[in-house]
């Protein structure tokens, strides 16, 4: 910081996502899950699952899905009873990171009843399920039978768009040398990509400097700590 020059305290007002398939970007690693998802209802099973590590885009696959047939999102933490799944009679359901689900009989039920009254499901995994994840037998055996589409790592391409359509949303003007910068260095992941972009519109507001190259390097290294410590 420039001596005499004072710090603007930054306003706390985080960005929501938007999650909609104009706000979506195409590109090598997600192009077979975004053409499954936008071929609904011409799938090869009513039940599919996006396979793919996190800040992929899962989740936004997931919203688009959800927009395009209603579909009801569940919190895999709190699976719904059957009865309440049939007063809401959705089309569709979208469960979102089923790793963490722990009720492993009420997912295999709500699978079975989707199946049974022909609704469509959409979920997403960071693996495969295996034996040693999913204790259930035949609740592994019907995630197996899933079809699944592999989304893989946000290539430099990906994650230099992803970059500049974030700084554009917060109306931020960004040195081309400085947005290179950090789309050569940052995680492979759109939620790394969602948080060093707001820790760097929050310096360089505090600062009250342009997002230069500089400024990047010194947030890159302050954000790579703070990735650590959580780490750990």
């Amino acid at each position: 910081m420039v001596e005499g020059k004072p710090t603007q305290l930054p306003l706390d007002l985080p960005l929501e996502p938007r999650f909609g398939r104009e706000d979506f970007l195409p590109a090598p690693s997600n192009e077979a899950a975004l053409a499954m998802v936008e071929r609904w209802p011409d799938w090869p099973d009513r039940i599919l699952t996006l396979i793919g590590p996190p800040g992929c885009g899962k989740s936004h696959l997931l919203s688009i899905f959800a927009e395009r047939c209603a579909a009801l999102c569940i919190d895999p933490d709190k699976l719904p009873a059957l009865e309440s799944l049939v007063a809401a009679s959705p089309e569709g359901i979208a469960i979102d990171d089923i790793d963490r689900v722990e009720d492993e009989t009420a997912l295999f039920h709500l699978l079975n009843f989707a199946w049974e009254h022909r609704i469509y499901v959409l979920m997403s995994a960071r693996r495969r399920p295996t034996a040693a994840e999913v204790s259930l037998p035949d609740l592994l055996s019907r995630l197996r039978r899933a079809p699944m589409v592999e989304i893989g790592v946000p290539d430099d391409d990906l994650m230099c768009a992803v970059l500049g359509k974030l700084f554009r949303d917060r109306q931020l003007l960004i040195e081309p040398p400085a947005l290179a910068y950090v789309a050569l260095r940052l995680e492979r992941s759109l939620d790394a990509a969602r948080a060093f972009v707001a820790a760097l519109d929050r310096e360089a507001l505090a600062q009250r400097r342009p997002v230069t190259r500089a400024l990047a390097a010194q947030v890159m290294e302050a954000f790579a700590v703070s990735s650590a410590d959580r780490d750990e």
